[in-house]
C-alpha cells in the first residue's frame, strides 16, 4: 500500500472527514485491521485564511511548499492537498517536491466525464468560484461547461464557508439558502453541482436536494484510496 501526503488544516474539519473517508476506503478494500498509510502536516490555517483574503498567494504558496516537502520526506508517496481552494498554487507546490499531487479538479472532472455531465454548477468560496484556475481546469481539461452563481449569492456562499463551516457551525438557516442557490443553477441549465468547497458537504449532503451533488471531499478521498491501493 503506498503512503498517502495529507497537506491539511484549511479547515480541519474537512481534513478531518478526509481522514475517515481515506481509511473507511482502505477498510472497505482490504478489510480486517486494515487502514490507510498517512503523512498528515495540518496547517494554522488563521494564517492562510489571512493571507488569502490580503490576495497574498506566493506567501501561501512558500507556506505550503514547505509544508509539502515534509510531507514528502515523511514517506508519502503521493500528495492531497485537502483544499479546493489552495490548488491556487498546486504548481508552485509541485515545483517543489518530487512526488505528485493528486488534483482535486481533476478528480472531480473524471467522475463528471464517466457520469456525462456537460454543463456543471460550481459552488466554492469567492477565490474558486471567480478565478479561473478551478474552472478553465475543468472547461479547458475536460470540456466541462462550469457555471456559477450571480454575485450576490457568491456573497452568502463564501461567508457561510468562513463564518460558519469552517468554525465547526452548521445551521439550518444557511443549508436553506445553499439549497435556494442550487436550485438556481440547477434552472440555469445545470446537470449537477459541484461541492467545490471541502467543508461543504458538512452542511449540504445528496438527500437535501434532487440535483446530482458532487462531494469534492469524498471523490478526492476516494481516488486516493484507489491509487494507494493500485499495484498492491
Amino acid at each position: 500500500m503506498k503512503t498517502i501526503g495529507m497537506l491539511g488544516g484549511m479547515s480541519w474539519e474537512s481534513t478531518a472527514s478526509y481522514y475517515n473517508a481515506l481509511n473507511q476506503g482502505v477498510k472497505a478494500e482490504l478489510g480486517g485491521l486494515h487502514s490507510a498509510k498517512v503523512a498528515l502536516y495540518s496547517v494554522d490555517f488563521a494564517e492562510i485564511e489571512e493571507l488569502q483574503h490580503k490576495g497574498e498567494w506566493q506567501q501561501t504558496a512558500a507556506i505550503l511548499s514547505s509544508a509539502a516537502k515534509s510531507v514528502e520526506a515523511a514517506g508519502a508517496d503521493f500528495l492531497l492537498i485537502c483544499t479546493n481552494t489552495m490548488h491556487k498554487v498546486a504548481d508552485d507546490i509541485q515545483a517543489n517536491i518530487n512526488i505528485p499531487i493528486l488534483h482535486i479538479a481533476d478528480a472531480t472532472a473524471s467522475q463528471l466525464v464517466t457520469d456525462g455531465i456537460k454543463k456543471v454548477g460550481l459552488l466554492g468560496t469567492a477565490f474558486t468560484m471567480e478565478q479561473d484556475f478551478y474552472k478553465s481546469r475543468l472547461q479547458d481539461k475536460y470540456a466541462i461547461n462550469v457555471i456559477v452563481p450571480e454575485e450576490p449569492d457568491r456573497r452568502i456562499v463564501h461567508s457561510i464557508i468562513y463564518e460558519e463551516l469552517c468554525r465547526g457551525v452548521i445551521s439550518a438557516r444557511s443549508r436553506t439558502q445553499y439549497l435556494a442557490i442550487i436550485a438556481s443553477l440547477e434552472a440555469q441549465g445545470a446537470e449537477a453541482v459541484i461541492l467545490g468547497c471541502t467543508e461543504i458537504a458538512l452542511l449540504v449532503q445528496q438527500q437535501d436536494t434532487h440535483v446530482p451533488l458532487y462531494d469534492t471531499t469524498e471523490i478526492h478521498a476516494a481516488k486516493a484510496v484507489e491509487l494507494a491501493l493500485m499495484d498492491r
